[in-house]
């Protein structure tokens, strides 16, 4: 491109480069991708906070006590909620989606997060002083958004049992 602009903008996002050989699709991409993940995590949060206070209010009606909302452990690892049905100590995964349209929302909890699910709850049961006799993994799916006065709320009690490659402390 002769466009003198164009050059100024290929020196700026692309320094030590000649603006001839920068890529102008490669900048825009780059700017679409990143004004898309800037309007997902603002949307993100918001969503995902309510499906879990949504979750947690179901949680409390069936009598769990919750015990916390988005436990961190270690760096990358959180769980959503952790509750206590009795005597059972339940990890739960929140799953909300405004639409049932490309399927129900338990199905994003694949084998991946499965994994980092099971990594995380025998982190969070490596520090605990008493540990449980019992504990499993459920799935709460929430559908509907923040405008929606009845949201639908699936509880999946005992979702999948802990990953393969880990053993309880």
């Amino acid at each position: 491109m002769s466009n003198p602009m164009w050059k100024t903008v290929k020196r700026l996002l692309f320094p030590g480069t000649s603006p001839d050989t920068a890529d102008l699709s490669a900048i825009l991409s780059g700017v679409a991708l990143a004004k898309t993940k800037a309007l997902a995590t603002e949307e993100h949060p918001s969503t995902g906070s309510w499906g879990e206070a949504q979750a947690e209010r179901a949680l409390r009606q069936k009598g769990y006590a919750i015990l916390g909302r988005r436990v961190h452990v270690g760096r990358r690892d959180e769980l959503d909620l952790v509750a206590r049905d009795g005597t059972v100590l339940v990890f739960v995964e929140v799953k909300t989606r405004k639409t049932e349209a490309f399927g129900r929302p338990d199905a994003a909890v694949n084998h991946a997060k499965r994994h980092y699910l099971s990594r995380a709850a025998v982190r969070y049961l490596k520090h605990l002083r008493q540990r449980p006799n019992a504990f499993r993994f459920d799935v709460v799916e929430v559908v509907g958004t923040v405008d929606t006065p009845a949201p639908l709320v699936r509880h999946i009690e005992n979702a999948f049992p802990l990953d393969r490659c880990y053993r309880v402390p």
